[in-house]
């Protein structure tokens, strides 16, 4: 689920020897019963101690998953993707499909892992196939998520005393690979979540800013649950959050359970973030979400599910459609550092665009999860709908 938890069979925990004497990794968590059981669900890195039993997938297999979601992408109005984690295999995957003409799409990936970042620490960002793919990030996971408890929290989590969530990575080691990073001409995007997790990445792109290397932009993942005092910093640092307006609506539902009143106030806070001076970076996180960028408009302007009455949560942080719209074209190619060549429409940049059912911004607000794309262009040439 989400990345940052797993839910294991009995016979899965016995391969890879976890038991009741099972102690938790450092930035993992393995759950236990009443009667100190193993209960299958693993958090965050005790993951790593299922993955590496896992078999991989043929290189077949894995080219026909990626054309799949590629199809999926372009169908619901997608003409590209920042993808937060690319390992290696999944860059020849997609330099053997660009080779053979058959990735309709692009993708400005970030590396995940050590393989990865040591394939490509000695050099610099890689464009392939005239920027269907640009490998020029690195990702680096500083805390878990909110829904397993895991986020890094300042204080304890309403529903859970006994605990702060998990630090996946250590400060000192997000500074230090951010500063290879940043020096050698690479985008560092950290996911943090909660509001400590934030302090720290924050403290940590304050260190290190100075070292970046030539367009090199530093991008927190989520930037989700935040402090007063950590909001205007985003500006000030010239730091982009890169958010996803439909982890509100989807956890809108429970998210008071673990935060408590005083918290959400700096919980999923577009407006105060635009209002400080930053721009935001919108997204999915699919597939944890749906890649459908018409639900994550409709979830920024209007701050409601998609379905059901409107709970009323936080009205006054929604975004105007303009800055909804903004957050999924030019602002997420600025946050990359190529707003001269796509983000929106003018001569000169290349013509990645779609064509709609509806007008965004004049339609009722509730119609804009509903619109549809007719159309969708990569480089001047159609890849879905019709041509007419």
């Amino acid at each position: 689920m989400d990345g940052h938890a797993t839910w294991a069979s009995g016979e899965a925990l016995a391969r890879a020897g976890i038991t009741r004497h099972s102690t938790d990794p450092q930035g993992g968590l393995i759950a236990k019963d009443g009667n100190g059981e193993p209960t299958g669900i693993l958090i965050d890195l005790a993951q790593d101690i299922l993955r590496g039993l896992i078999p991989t997938p043929s290189e077949e297999r894995f080219d026909q998953a990626a054309r799949d979601t590629i199809a999926e992408c372009l169908a619901k109005g997608l003409t590209g993707a920042h993808e937060p984690g690319l390992d290696l295999p999944a860059i020849a995957s997609y330099t053997r499909l660009i080779e053979r003409g058959r990735f309709p799409f692009r993708v400005f990936a970030a590396l995940s892992g050590k393989k990865a970042w040591g394939r490509y620490r000695d050099g610099a960002p890689e464009t392939v196939g005239d920027g269907r793919l640009v490998v020029g990030a690195v990702k680096l996971w500083l805390d878990g998520a909110l829904g397993s408890r895991g986020a890094a929290l300042h204080s304890p989590y309403c529903d859970d005393p006994a605990n702060t969530g998990l630090v996946l990575v250590p400060p000192e080691d997000v500074e230090r690979l951010s500063r290879e990073a940043s020096a050698r001409g690479f985008h560092v995007w950290v996911h943090a979540i909660g509001d400590r997790a934030n302090s720290m990445v924050l403290d940590v792109f304050e260190q290190v800013r100075s070292v970046g290397g030539p367009g090199s932009r530093l991008r927190v993942e989520h930037a989700q649950i935040l402090t007063p005092a950590d909001i205007p910093r985003f500006a000030r640092l010239g730091v982009v959050p890169s958010m996803q307006p439909t982890h509100c609506t989807s956890d809108m539902r429970w998210a008071g359970e673990r935060l408590g009143p005083e918290r959400l106030a700096g919980a999923y806070a577009w407006r105060s973030l635009l209002d400080s001076g930053a721009y935001l970076a919108g997204g999915s996180d699919f597939p944890v979400e749906d890649a459908n960028p018409f639900h994550g408009l409709h979830a920024a302007v209007t701050r409601r599910p998609l379905e059901g009455a409107d709970p009323g949560w936080q009205p006054e942080q929604r975004m105007t459609r303009d800055e909804a719209v903004r957050s999924f074209t030019i602002w997420n190619a600025r946050s990359i550092g190529l707003e001269a060549d796509q983000g929106s429409l003018e001569v000169g940049k290349r013509a990645d665009l779609i064509a709609l059912s509806d007008d965004v911004f004049t339609c009722a607000s509730a119609a804009i999860a509903r619109i549809t794309p007719t159309l969708t262009m990569v480089g001047g040439e159609v890849v879905a709908g019709a041509a007419d």
